[in-house]
C-alpha cells in the first residue's frame, strides 16, 4: 500500500505594500484613539464631536446672516424653542412645574414680532408671553396632578417667567439687531468674538490654569483661562470691529472687553443654575456640548452688549 505523502506546507505569504499600509493605518488609528481618549478624559467632553457640531451650527448661522435674513429667523426660532424646552424640562426635573409646550410656543411667536417690530415689539411679546405662561399654570391648578400650594405655585410662575426672560428676551435682542440696517454684521461679529473668547479661555485654562476663578460655582474655570479669554476677545474685537464693522480700533477694544466680561458672567450664571438644579448639563441633545443652553450661555447675555453698542455707534455716526 502506497504511503500517503505528507501535507505540503503552503509557502509563507510575502508581505505586500498594501499590508504594510494597512498596518500603519491601524497603528495611526490606535494612537489617535488613545490621544482622543486622553483629551476627553481631561476635558470631560467628546472634543471631536463638539468641534463638528460647532462648525455645523456656525456654518448655518453664517449663511443665514450673510445671505438670507429670513433663514436666520427660522434658525433663531428653532434654537430658542429647543433651549426654552430643555430649560423648562430641567426646571421640572428640579421640582418646578413649568408648562413646557406653552413656554416654547410663546417663545417662538416672539421671534417674528422682534424682527418686524423691533425692541418695542420684543418687550410687548415678552410681557404677553409671561402672562400667557402664568395664566396657563394657574389653569393647571384645576388638574389634581399639577395642583400646588401657594408658595409652590408662585415658584412655578416665577420659573416660567425666568425662562422667558433668560432665553427668549436675550436671544430676541439678536433678532432685533438683525432686523436693523447692517445689524446682521454686528450680530455675526459679536457671536464670533464670543466664540473666540470661549476658545481662548479653554486653551489658556487647559494649558496654564492653576488658580480657580469661582470654585464653588464652576470648578473648571481659572483666572488664567479668564485672562486668555480677555486677550482673545480684545484681539478679535479689534480685528472684527475694523474689518467687518468699519470701526476704529478702540471701539473694537471696548467691544472685546465687554463681551469677555459679560460672556464670563453668562457662563458662570449658567453654571450656577446647573449647580442649583443638580445637573452637569442642561440636556444631552448635542454630542460633546451637553445642551443648547450649555453652548449659548455666553452668547445670550452678549446680545445686550452688541445691541447697546450698535445703538451708541450709529447714533454718533
Amino acid at each position: 500500500m502506497a504511503e500517503t505523502p505528507p501535507p505540503q506546507t503552503p509557502p509563507a505569504k510575502r508581505p505586500t505594500p498594501f499590508d504594510d499600509l494597512e498596518h500603519r493605518v491601524e497603528e495611526a488609528r490606535a494612537q489617535f484613539d488613545e490621544a482622543n481618549a486622553k483629551i476627553n478624559a481631561r476635558t470631560g467632553r467628546n472634543l471631536l464631536a463638539a468641534i463638528g457640531i460647532g462648525l455645523t451650527l456656525g456654518g448655518l448661522f453664517l449663511v443665514s446672516l450673510i445671505l438670507l435674513k429670513w433663514l436666520f429667523m427660522i434658525l433663531a426660532a428653532v434654537f430658542i424653542a429647543l433651549t426654552v424646552f430643555e430649560l423648562a424640562s430641567a426646571l421640572r426635573y428640579a421640582g418646578r412645574d413649568v408648562p413646557r409646550v406653552v413656554s416654547t410656543v410663546v417663545a417662538v411667536a416672539t421671534v417674528p414680532v422682534a424682527f418686524f417690530f423691533g425692541v418695542e415689539g420684543l418687550w410687548l411679546a415678552l410681557l404677553a408671553g409671561i402672562v400667557i405662561v402664568s395664566l396657563w399654570r394657574l389653569g393647571e391648578q384645576l388638574r389634581p396632578s399639577h395642583r400646588a400650594g401657594a408658595s409652590g405655585l408662585f415658584g412655578d410662575i416665577g420659573a416660567g417667567a425666568f425662562v422667558q426672560v433668560y432665553v427668549t428676551f436675550m436671544a430676541g435682542l439678536y433678532v432685533v439687531l438683525v432686523g436693523l440696517e447692517g445689524g446682521e454684521w454686528w450680530t455675526l461679529a459679536s457671536i464670533v468674538i464670543v466664540v473666540v473668547t470661549d476658545i481662548g479661555a479653554y486653551a489658556s485654562g487647559l494649558a496654564f490654569g492653576k488658580h480657580k476663578l469661582a470654585p464653588t460655582i464652576s470648578p473648571g474655570k481659572t483666572w488664567e483661562g479668564f485672562a486668555g479669554s480677555v486677550v482673545a476677545a480684545v484681539v478679535a474685537g479689534i480685528l472684527f470691529g475694523w474689518l467687518m464693522l468699519g470701526q476704529p480700533w478702540w471701539v473694537g477694544l471696548v467691544i472685546g472687553v465687554l463681551l469677555a466680561l459679560v460672556g464670563t458672567m453668562g457662563d458662570l450664571t449658567e453654571s450656577l443654575i446647573k449647580r442649583d438644579l443638580g445637573v452637569k448639563d442642561i440636556s444631552t441633545w448635542l454630542p460633546g456640548h451637553g445642551g443648547f443652553l450649555d453652548r449659548l450661555d455666553s452668547i445670550l447675555p452678549s446680545a445686550a452688549v452688541a445691541y447697546v453698542i450698535y445703538l451708541v455707534v450709529t447714533s454718533l455716526a
